[in-house]
């Protein structure tokens, strides 16, 4: 028997907010159909300034982001949403080979991609994922909160703090810290990061590990003793300070 997906919806019992943003009217349509089948509430813009306005007014769950777009470009429409105080989760949508496109939009704060052209499927189980990461659903877990040493984070309201301070982390520095969160004291490749949290590679553009890793010791580490360690040419540890 094939297995129902789980139907995801706000903490409210109401349907997820998607913005779609892309010119392409006929790709969005497609888009908004395969998305309200999943019993999404859907809006589109078709160029940054519309994006942002809607994104204001609608306060979506996620969005999906071309990254050229007629007016100004996806990139500097997710600036402006993190100004904003924003962190809805963003897929970006690429051109097929536009690497530096890709890893551009991921270092600015973007949490996923897809190619052009692209299955439906895979947009729908990448905005899936992005949406369970933020937790705007209910976690089936007995127990949501992970603490190692005086970090502490809660996987269903997605609080996160240490020694009793508030840290503020966008979707993918929480997920990239609940992974480490949940193995702590163990080395974790490169290579592993990006499966596990980004789910794909970057042929061989590990960099955008570095780079969210820094991000997260100037959160965790600014007020205290280091918890994430660099293992010279074998990854990073997370462990409990002064252990």
């Amino acid at each position: 028997m094939t297995e129902t997906p789980v139907r995801f919806t706000r903490p409210d019992g109401s349907p997820i907010r998607v913005l779609v943003v892309d010119d392409e009217n006929s790709l969005t349509d497609l888009l908004s159909m395969a998305l309200k089948y999943e019993g999404w509430e859907i809006r589109t813009a078709a160029d940054g300034q519309s994006a942002l306005a809607t994104a204001r007014e609608f306060k979506p769950d996620a969005v999906v982001l071309d990254i050229m777009l007629p007016d100004i470009d996806g990139l500097k429409v997710l600036h402006r949403l993190r100004a904003d105080g924003s962190e809805v989760p963003v897929l970006f949508l690429t051109a097929k080979d536009a690497l530096d496109d890709r890893i551009a939009g991921l270092t600015a704060g973007g949490d996923d991609y897809v190619t052009k052209p692209f299955s439906l499927e895979e947009v729908v189980a990448r905005l899936r994922g992005l949406i369970r990461r933020a937790t705007v659903t209910m976690s089936m877990n007995e127990s949501p909160v992970i603490v190692v040493g005086d970090l502490q984070l809660n996987e269903d309201s997605h609080e996160v703090s240490r020694a009793g301070r508030p840290i503020d982390l966008t979707a993918t520095e929480f997920e990239l810290l609940r992974y480490m969160m949940r193995n702590p004291k163990r080395v974790l490749s490169k290579t592993q990061i990006l499966d596990r949290v980004w789910d794909y590679d970057f042929g061989g553009r590990s960099s955008v590990v570095e780079i969210y890793i820094s991000y997260l010791r100037k959160k965790i580490d600014a007020e205290g003793e280091a918890m994430i360690h660099t293992v010279r040419g074998a990854g990073y540890m997370l462990k409990a300070a002064g252990i």
